[in-house]
């Protein structure tokens, strides 16, 4: 064997699941196709939402066990991956009420405010009825948690090797070969965590018929500029009719203060290979829009704009499970960055012969 696990793809989520495997003892070779890092996927710029609102009791659970997940990668790393800003939760189909009381069943500190409250309290923003505000919510930077997952795994051993994309995985009697265009890697286990190429890359790894129906879409983001730039705005989801979420942009909205707006629901299928990256004005459009409604704080021009992807499944949890020597990590279905090193520790555990949490399983 040339390593006990191979880890395909050096995204939020395989960089996580090689720091834990590796940390645990585990020989690990980490291949990423391109440079770590890169933008064609779902795991880079400076910005990702980070709150432990939801409207289901199982992943506020999850946001608490992910808490101490962040904690060790950034005591490990050395390095602040975490702002805390407080977070909003609004809309009639968001229904903060119920929000809050789930979060108070939970433990988790949440108030419930008034329409003209939360637009006192947040100068610049708007609403028309209850607002949730949580101050656990906040946001992390994608890149520098790639880069923080990526570094500890290397100091605990793992071997990382960037611009080495994964041709085929190939199941054996006692366990797997990543085949690359330049060499072959035989492992005991091989973790799949390419993220919006997993469509592409598991049929051959025998994997493709267990898993639930999945598709990838490009989602576009747009950044507005504060025109009050000493303002210092919370994150945000609003759902009524679409879904949107607003966080600050960090670099990834130029130097001056702006907010990272995006619709979460819609989006343009598409796969990695054939991704055109071109901004959808429909997108545009939507969230210039919305922003002019809900947030006259900002100047309603975006300033930049990329695009991302999501990889989806029709009930939006993630997959993490096992069959033969081939462990899936994903898809995340757009919400997944939150979580990154607790799905690490996840995967570690398929790897080391733990079962799966029932809701991350293979399904039809």
């Amino acid at each position: 064997m040339d390593c006990d696990v191979v880890v395909v793809g050096a995204g939020l989520t395989g960089s996580s699941a090689a720091w834990q495997l590796a940390v645990r003892g585990l020989s690990v070779t980490l291949l990423e196709a391109r440079d770590i890092g890169h933008a064609e996927g779902s795991s880079h710029g400076t910005s990702r939402i980070y709150r432990r609102a939801y409207a289901d009791s199982h992943y506020i659970e999850l946001t608490g066990r992910a808490e101490e997940s962040w904690d060790e990668l950034e005591g490990r790393s050395g390095t602040t991956l975490r702002t805390r800003t407080g977070g909003l939760d609004h809309g009639a189909e968001r229904d903060p009420e119920a929000l809050l009381t789930l979060m108070e069943r939970h433990g988790v500190p949440a108030e419930l405010l008034g329409a003209q409250a939360a637009a006192e309290r947040f100068p610049g923003m708007e609403f028309a009825g209850p607002v949730m505000f949580h101050p656990d919510a906040g946001h992390l930077d994608a890149g520098r948690t790639v880069r923080a997952g990526v570094d500890v795994a290397a100091a605990a051993g793992a071997t990382v090797v960037e611009r080495s994309p994964v041709i085929r995985i190939e199941p054996m009697a006692n366990g797997v070969l990543a085949h690359t265009a330049g060499r072959t890697i035989r492992a005991g286990c091989a973790v799949v965590a390419a993220g919006p190429w997993l469509p592409e890359l598991l049929p051959s790894a025998g994997v493709a018929p267990r898993l639930p129906r999945t598709w990838v879409t490009q989602q576009q983001v747009f950044h507005f500029r504060h025109r009050d730039p000493r303002a210092a705005w919370p994150t945000m989801v609003h759902k009524e009719g679409i879904q949107l979420f607003g966080l600050p942009s960090g670099a990834d909205g130029g130097s001056a203060p702006a907010m990272k707006i995006a619709q979460h629901d819609g989006g343009t299928p598409t796969t990695a290979s054939r991704r055109d990256g071109v901004i959808d004005p429909v997108s545009r459009e939507t969230v210039t829009s919305w922003v002019k409604r809900w947030l006259p704080g900002l100047d309603p021009e975006p300033v930049a704009e990329q695009s991302c992807l999501y990889t989806m499944t029709a009930d939006e949890d993630f997959v993490i499970d096992r069959t033969g020597s081939v462990v899936v990590a994903s898809p995340c279905s757009g919400h997944g960055a939150k979580f990154a090193p607790l799905i690490g520790s996840l995967v570690a555990d398929l790897v080391q012969g733990e079962r799966p949490h029932p809701r991350f399983a293979f399904r039809d």
